[in-house]
């Protein structure tokens, strides 16, 4: 000021006032508008970022693993909500009915693993669909050991010891509990059944299933024998091997080319981590795999899959964020019949099972998959979180209402003590268990045996 003259305090209040008010309106706007994202998020059930919030990708190498966790429990790798940020979760709008007979040419852009690019691709899709295409220089392969193929006898020399630390938390639970009402027991007393009908009610087993055994035991067992509680130990353990070992033969990926398997099941449940690790089960018995990205309204999803891509050298049909899933999976069936490989995996986005236009999404995957080839999907897979419990059962039994569901895969065994849904599913719906999750390695997803199974789950557990 001139003269020296200092401003006038009442000037420099008024100023400070005014700046801090827009800041604090600054403030208020931003918070006001984080609730109004929050409310829209919860009204949906799923939150699918918009346009211009796109989520952020996280950096991916080909050698990194994708783990699955949420704690406390540890789980089985593939919630990718967990790797790449919770901001990726997105709703699952409701498509138009692809259009096979559309054609589109789009050049091949790089993957998102690092590696040089492989040239230009041509595919056909209503909406423009982008191949990737793994370079073999970049593979890192997993250390799983070849195995014989799913047609092929197992050998009797499966031990259960290697099954039994996946199904600690559940043998820790209603099985353990299970045990312990026969210990010191000379005979059965009236006392004792309701007792185990309290076990087998919280046992996640589901009521139908609880209440048929309860009544087995006191049908089937002799007036002698119900005395003896050995006998209706052995008799549980016995039935529970029954229930589990539905009727049907080992799959024959042989019978179709491409044999098209499609993966479904809600949000988090695991089904993105499952196909990899099929896809690197399926490479090391010598078939050629082609993975299909099904899934196009998460991106990290699409992101995770390339990665699994890359570990087992097998090209990954994905499409523009956003896109018509029936489109991709239709182009990725349609580049395995062009190039001969054996097996099409395809992964689709989660499905809430209490939406019913998201469950016709999934007929409309099925049905345009038959457009692709005939026959296709040549088996379909329900892809079901144990940590659920009960809650499984339901979830199976509308899949099941919407789709010809061939196969059961089970996750997350390992982080939970509710492993005996299995059972319920089973007996309830007849639809064999096909693997089982009980880790994060490659091979901790489990060709399902039942008596393998049922050993393990009972082990070092004993009426005495």
């Amino acid at each position: 000021m001139e003269g020296g003259t200092s401003p006038d305090p009442l000037t420099l209040a008024l100023i400070f006032g005014v700046c801090a008010a827009v800041f604090l309106l600054l403030i208020y706007a931003i918070r006001r508008a984080r609730r109004a994202r929050q409310q829209q998020i919860e009204e949906v059930g799923e939150d699918r970022p918009s346009a211009s919030a796109k989520p952020k990708k996280a950096a991916l190498r080909a050698e990194d693993v994708v783990p699955e966790i949420e704690p406390p429990a540890p789980r089985e790798s593939g919630d990718v909500a967990t790797t790449f940020g919770r901001a990726t979760q997105q709703t699952e709008p409701t498509p138009a009915e692809a259009s096979p007979t559309a054609v589109a040419h789009v050049p091949l852009i790089e993957p998102a693993v690092p590696g040089p690019p492989t040239g230009e691709k041509q595919v056909s899709s209503p909406k423009a669909v982008e191949v990737t295409a793994v370079p073999a220089t970049q593979v890192v392969l997993p250390s799983d050991k070849p195995r014989p193929s799913q047609g092929q006898a197992r050998p009797k020399s499966r031990d259960a010891t290697a099954l039994s630390p996946g199904l600690a938390r559940t043998r820790a639970g209603w099985v353990s509990r299970l045990g312990q009402l026969f210990v010191g027991k000379r005979e059965i007393d009236p006392t004792l059944v309701e007792d185990i009908e309290k076990v087998l009610l919280t046992a996640d087993i589901g009521v139908r299933t609880s209440q048929k055994l309860l009544e087995e035991i006191r049908v089937s067992l002799g007036k002698r024998e119900l005395k003896d509680p050995r006998a209706v130990w052995n008799y549980l353990r016995q039935r529970s091997i029954e229930f589990l070992r539905v009727s049907a033969g080992p799959v024959d990926y042989s019978r179709a080319k491409p044999f098209v398997l499609l993966t479904i099941g809600v949000n988090g449940s695991g089904k993105t981590t499952t196909v990899g690790k099929l896809a690197s089960k399926l490479k090391a018995e010598g078939k050629s795999v082609l993975l299909a990205a099904g899934d196009t309204f998460r991106a990290a999803a699409t992101e995770q899959l390339e990665v699994w891509g890359s570990r087992v050298n097998a090209p990954v049909v994905r499409g523009k964020e956003g896109a018509d899933p029936s489109s991709v999976i239709f182009e990725g069936i349609k580049r395995a019949g062009s190039e001969g490989i054996d097996v099409v995996l395809a992964d689709t986005a989660g499905r809430l099972h209490t939406k019913a236009n998201l469950m016709d999404e999934l007929q409309k995957v099925r049905r345009v998959a038959g457009k692709a080839i005939e026959g296709a999907p040549h088996e379909t897979w329900l892809v079901i979180d144990a940590t659920s419990g009960q809650n499984a059962i339901a979830q199976a039994q509308i899949f099941t209402e919407a789709m010809s569901v061939t196969g059961i895969v089970l996750t997350k065994l390992d982080g939970t003590a509710k492993g005996g849904v299995i059972l319920g599913i089973a007996d309830q719906l007849g639809i064999p268990v096909r693997y089982i999750g009980v880790g994060e390695r490659v091979e901790d997803l489990r060709e399902f045996d039942a008596e393998e199974f049922v050993d393990a789950l009972f082990e070092n557990v004993e009426a005495d």
